[in-house]
């Protein structure tokens, strides 16, 4: 199966380095470009798009914003955010608007097409922990509005469950806890699906920001 990307970019020249890396690919096909949010909104409506790699800083609609966009769509294509700066405020915000990760622009070719196919077949690209550092950083802008509804959502949870998230939240892989619990590493897999599905999240990254959102995991990794 061919992955189809779109490239959103102000700038050409990144655009073209970054087809031609994809180019060279084959499983993957460059079938749409755009140089700000408003255009790259507009080809989406007209082309089938699987992974989207959107730059954040960009004029008429930043990537952050497109990306809030895109993801409200039904069965949106995934998103993955492209930044200059690790940890900075804008892949923060890319997270909590729908993206399924983000690597820095000036990241090695092999390891941008490993994210690109691990985002296309439904992983996030951002390891929990650098999510936790990001949250760490960024916890004192998150919204105070409809944290009390959030929280009402994890009553759905099992006690185990909620163990569970909060050690997905600390950043540890299914191996270490299960560790962690004394379980198997399939049945950790099985409670962050459930976790997943009960709670209406795509991803370990949308895990770990609603925990922060929540309280159940404060700043520094403690818990609510």
């Amino acid at each position: 199966m061919t992955i189809r990307v779109m490239l959103v970019d102000d700038q050409v020249l990144l655009r073209t380095g970054f087809r031609m890396v994809l180019a060279a690919q084959p499983d993957m096909e460059v079938v749409a470009e755009a140089g700000d949010g408003v255009e790259a909104l507009q080809v989406l409506r007209s082309t089938d798009v699987d992974v989207v790699l959107m730059d954040v800083r960009m004029p008429k609609l930043d990537g952050v914003e497109a990306t809030r966009r895109i993801c409200a769509e039904p069965e949106p294509p995934k998103v993955l955010i492209l930044t200059t700066f690790d940890l900075d405020e804008y892949a923060f915000s890319g997270l909590k608007a729908g993206a399924s990760g983000f690597m820095l622009k000036d990241v090695p070719p092999g390891e941008l097409l490993a994210a690109i196919r691990s985002v296309h077949s439904g992983d996030a690209v951002v390891a929990p922990s650098t999510t936790r550092r990001l949250l760490d950083r960024f916890a004192p802008m998150l919204p105070s509005a409809g944290r009390d509804a959030q929280h009402q959502e994890l009553n759905r949870l099992t006690d185990r469950e909620r163990e569970v998230m909060v050690l997905v939240a600390q950043g540890l892989s299914n191996g270490e806890i299960a560790g962690r619990l004394v379980l198997s590493e399939a049945t950790v897999k099985t409670h962050v699906g459930r976790i997943l599905t009960k709670l209406g999240l795509r991803d370990r990254v949308q895990v770990v920001v609603l925990a922060y959102e929540t309280g159940l995991v404060r700043a520094g990794g403690g818990h609510g």
